[in-house]
């Protein structure tokens, strides 16, 4: 398990950065307190550390010091208590590990498209609500009952590709309200701050950025152009009337494509023009529009969407930027879905916290995620397992019950035991005692 035993590494080291809010040393390490909560996750199981402390008063170890290299296993309370201090940024490099093993072991080819180029989907959700819980970093909403409820969210950033529903998330940027600040924070400032952070970062992977219409507008397009960034923006009419009014009055480019869908033929449909102004003004920052059809077999319009660009469109390769763009769904579809709906439990109150806990939570629970994506794409022995169990449902359910009653020397034992659906009879065998 070399793969997932370097991530492991990284994150402890990471973990072993955390700042510590103790005057002096500690009965249980950052190291130790950061990678327990990271094993809730991981492991999709949020009795883990429960069952390995069980394990541990049997055995005199438990696999939490086995696979995931703990010295001690901190209690729940003081998890929460040492991570609240505790910024996600810590965990900045952690992400960008996953992207470089990924790079380095062949993976990255996976999400390629457009000419070796990456696509990052961004977009916003909530991950925490409560009208009885709150912290100086929740945003506040009235509701029709009078009642303010309080909730946490982030700004997204997944690579996705069409084709396939593969997705990595990368590091989030998280939506607070600024210290001192009257108006609370949104999705497109959440934005303008990510690519700050991280657009330099990630431009050896070429990125294309895709989003939905609240970022196709002026600020956020001249931010990606004076980084040198290109973009596919979903384009919708209600909000772009100056764009939709200039277009009425062009020529388009037109191409045509038949798609068979099992017994049935469809049609594909684009036109699309170049250098159009993407609102009013003689500051209009210039893109290109295409629009896309989906025509039945008798020639009805089923869907129809559009697209704004700064990648040059010609009928070689609108089909592609058309579907490259229309992968945007799957930061929605095959990642926050996945994240709040199956396994993860993203919403879920892993714990809140007066500073950052609950923003920290979030990341380590969606670096989780990414790894898990790693791993299914070049682990061969986390691969074999993850096919043994058919579902991942199954899979993760296995994982937790093996890990529950059985100590393992290492991932590769039970990786091996997932597989074969057989126990080593060594593992099995009562611990001496002393």
């Amino acid at each position: 398990m070399l793969i997932l035993d370097r991530l492991l590494s990284g994150l402890k080291d990471a973990c072993a950065a955390f700042p510590d809010k103790r005057k002096g040393e500690g009965v249980y390490t950052m190291a130790d307190i950061g990678v327990s909560a990271f094993s809730l996750f991981f492991m999709q199981s949020e009795s883990f550390l429960s069952y390995q402390r069980s394990l541990e008063e049997g055995h005199k170890t438990s696999n939490c010091q086995t696979l995931f290299g703990m010295a001690k296993i901190p209690t729940d309370n003081h998890i929460r208590s040492m991570l609240d201090p505790v910024h996600p940024r810590h965990l900045q490099g952690c992400f960008d590990a996953a992207v470089a093993v990924l790079r380095d072991n062949g993976g990255l080819k996976t999400f390629l498209r457009l000419g070796e180029r990456t696509l990052i989907a961004l977009d916003g959700t909530e991950y925490f609500c409560s009208q009885k819980l709150g912290c100086p970093h929740c945003q506040t909403r009235k509701r029709a009952n009078g009642k303010t409820e309080f909730y946490h969210a982030m700004l997204a950033a997944t690579l996705v590709a069409p084709g396939h529903n593969m997705v990595l998330p990368l590091m989030p940027e998280f939506i607070v309200r600024p210290d001192g600040a009257e108006k609370q924070d949104c999705e497109r400032n959440a934005v303008k701050r990510w690519l700050e952070k991280h657009g330099a970062r990630l431009k050896p992977l070429r990125p294309v950025y895709l989003a939905d219409d609240l970022f196709a507008c002026q600020s956020v397009v001249e931010r990606l152009a004076d980084n040198g960034d290109d973009f596919i923006f979903t384009c919708k009419e209600t909000s772009h009337k100056a764009l939709c009014d200039f277009i009425d009055g062009c020529e388009f480019e037109r191409h045509e494509v038949g798609v068979r869908k099992g017994k049935t033929r469809e049609t594909h449909r684009y036109r699309f023009v170049e250098k159009v102004p993407l609102r009013d003004g003689k500051d209009a920052v210039l893109v290109n529009w295409i629009g896309f059809e989906i025509l039945d077999a008798k020639g009805a319009v089923k869907y129809k969407t559009a697209f704004v660009t700064s990648l040059p469109v010609t009928r070689a390769n609108v089909a592609e930027i058309v579907a490259c763009g229309r992968a945007r769904w799957k930061i929605e579809n095959e990642s926050f879905n996945v994240l709040k709906n199956h396994g993860y439990e993203l919403e879920h109150n892993f714990g809140h916290g007066e500073e950052y806990l609950a923003m920290t939570l979030a990341a380590l629970n969606m670096l989780a995620f990414a790894w898990h994506t790693v791993l299914d794409l070049l682990e061969p022995q986390w691969r074999k397992a993850r096919q043994a169990a058919e579902k991942r449902t199954t899979f993760f359910a296995y994982l937790a019950t093996l890990t529950s009653f059985v100590v393992f020397p290492a991932w590769s034992d039970l990786f091996e035991a997932l597989t074969t659906f057989t126990i080593p009879p060594h593992l099995l065998a009562a611990p001496k005692i002393e």
